[in-house]
């Protein structure tokens, strides 16, 4: 959702450090890889430039670096997602962010009913708005509110906010039983709250 409106991190064919960039197959980013006496682990690290950064250590081969990366390609991923999304809610035009917002209130509350629909939900009323601390909320009566933040989420993570408040129309609470209910609605819901935590683009 939305992918057109995202901002997009540069990503230089010239490295600050550790030589020049290389592309690994396999890997979405431009890479260098740093070898390091004191180092006894491979690390990874996004530089602010988009470049990934790989800390070898001093006897430590390149064909073991790039294995490592390529084995947690899907946290680069995350995470270059993560610094986009962060940029993008700091400095969104105004303009992109009334069209977001517009596209928000279109796609977000049919998005909601027809998981409610599936899963057995009757929901009061839905409405988008502007909340700067919460994804989501759900009120006594059945009313749901969705950030249009939402907008701009992999659409799997945004389906788990969606869920997530559907399922406290059965359970107002945080309460084990509302978290067996999250599970039962939405397996990959351990996934989701970890890259929303990471994102720390709003408290959830």
């Amino acid at each position: 959702m939305a992918d057109d409106t995202q901002l997009r991190l540069p990503y230089p064919s010239g490295s600050r450090a550790g030589g020049a960039a290389v592309s690994v197959p396999g890997v979405s980013a431009a890479v260098v890889f740093v070898r390091q006496r004191r180092a006894r682990h491979y690390i990874l690290r996004l530089r602010d430039d988009g470049v990934v950064r790989v800390t070898v250590p001093w006897h430590g081969s390149r064909a073991e670096a790039e294995r490592f990366l390529v084995s947690r390609r899907e946290w680069v991923g995350r995470e270059r997602l993560r610094r986009q999304l962060a940029q993008a809610a700091t400095h969104v035009a105004p303009e992109v962010r009334a069209r977001l917002r517009a596209q928000a209130a279109r796609e977000l509350p049919s998005r909601l009913l027809e998981l409610a629909r599936v899963h057995g939900f009757a929901v009061a009323a839905v409405s988008i708005r502007n909340q700067r601390t919460r994804w989501g909320s759900c009120s006594a009566s059945g009313r749901i509110s969705l950030n249009w933040r939402l907008i701009q989420l992999p659409p799997a993570v945004c389906d788990y906010v969606l869920l997530h408040e559907l399922a406290h129309l059965r359970h107002p609470n945080h309460s084990a039983r509302f978290w067996r209910e999250v599970a039962r609605l939405c397996p990959h819901h351990a996934e989701a709250r970890r890259w929303l935590s990471a994102s720390k683009l709003l408290a959830c």
